[in-house]
């Protein structure tokens, strides 16, 4: 696996896939990138260019754990670029990662082709997504047989009585990051009410999704709980950035998507100049999973 040097010396870890243009693909979490695996075959059409965060996967844990903030990681994704000698890079973030590449596009906008951001965090935004969003995604699937005690969960998580198990608070659980009520909190995988809610994350939960969220677990919970530290996001600040951002925008998500509802992702599309909001459907948090020939045909022809 390649490595390359942050600029505080902490060494970086990624994984490149396939041939062609190179995307940079920041994975959510923050956990080991592994659960993004080839995104459904997106190599076959881009050179992917998957980075393990720090302290996750095969990157090194830092000296200074705040670099862990979402705002510090955003000069790893330049030393990135750099070490691959691009003038500008297409970025791709998933759930939490999206806040990461949001801060990027934010600060570094000329070095940026294109923008895709999959089941995307609203956090370096400051949108809210409320419980009502979350509902109404979770009663699309009122005719599975895991919905009744999964329901029960997320109604008590959205009203705040919810139980966290063993988590962390923060994001947590392949990547996700499905807040109660109108906070983006904990994430499946957690534990307790969390994980009572993970199939809600699926398309289909079947044994490749239990293995999926199984595997997906961080393993860094100081990662986890200090992405989102205080200074981590200045909404405020990205949207007006935003506002002016000129290069295009792919936003994806899931059908079923309950960390990411369709209508709080829409409203985040509108924050942009020459935006494409798409909804899979069929799919939940990780639509390369769910249906990876129509994920990758519509990754692939945004990138061109």
């Amino acid at each position: 696996m390649p490595t390359f040097s942050a600029p505080d010396g902490t060494r970086l870890a990624y994984r490149a896939h396939g041939d062609g243009p190179p995307v940079v693909c920041v994975p959510g979490g923050p956990a080991d990138s592994r659960y993004l695996g080839d995104l459904g075959g997106l190599a076959a059409h881009r050179r992917t260019i998957v980075l393990d965060l720090r302290g996750t996967g095969r990157s090194a844990i830092p000296d200074d754990v705040s670099s862990y903030r979402c705002d510090r990681l955003v000069d790893d994704i330049e030393a990135l670029r750099d070490h691959l000698g691009l003038a500008r890079m297409d970025l791709l973030g998933h759930s939490a990662g999206t806040n990461v590449a949001v801060r990027y596009a934010a600060e570094h906008p000329d070095r940026v082709g294109g923008l895709v951001l999959i089941g995307p965090s609203v956090r370096a935004v400051g949108l809210t997504v409320t419980g009502e969003m979350r509902r109404e995604a979770a009663l699309l699937r009122k005719d599975e047989p895991w919905f009744p005690p999964a329901f029960a969960a997320l109604e008590a998580l959205v009203a705040g009585t919810g139980t966290t198990g063993t988590g962390t608070g923060e994001e947590t659980g392949t990547g996700t990051e499905t807040g109660a009520g109108t906070a983006t909190g904990a994430g499946a995988g957690a534990g307790g009410d969390w994980e009572a809610i993970a199939p809600f994350l699926y398309g289909r939960w079947d044994a490749a999704a239990r293995r999926h969220h199984a595997d997906g677990r961080p393993d860094n919970e100081e990662a986890v709980a200090r992405f989102g530290a205080d200074g981590a996001f200045d909404p405020e600040a990205t949207r007006a950035a935003l506002a002016a951002f000129g290069a295009p925008v792919l936003l994806l998500t899931g059908e079923f998507d309950l960390n990411s509802p369709p209508r709080s992702t829409a409203e985040y599309a509108e924050l942009f100049p020459d935006a494409s909001f798409v909804v899979q459907p069929g799919a939940g948090h990780f639509p390369w999973l769910d249906d990876a020939d129509r994920f990758v045909a519509t990754v692939a022809d945004f990138l061109g």
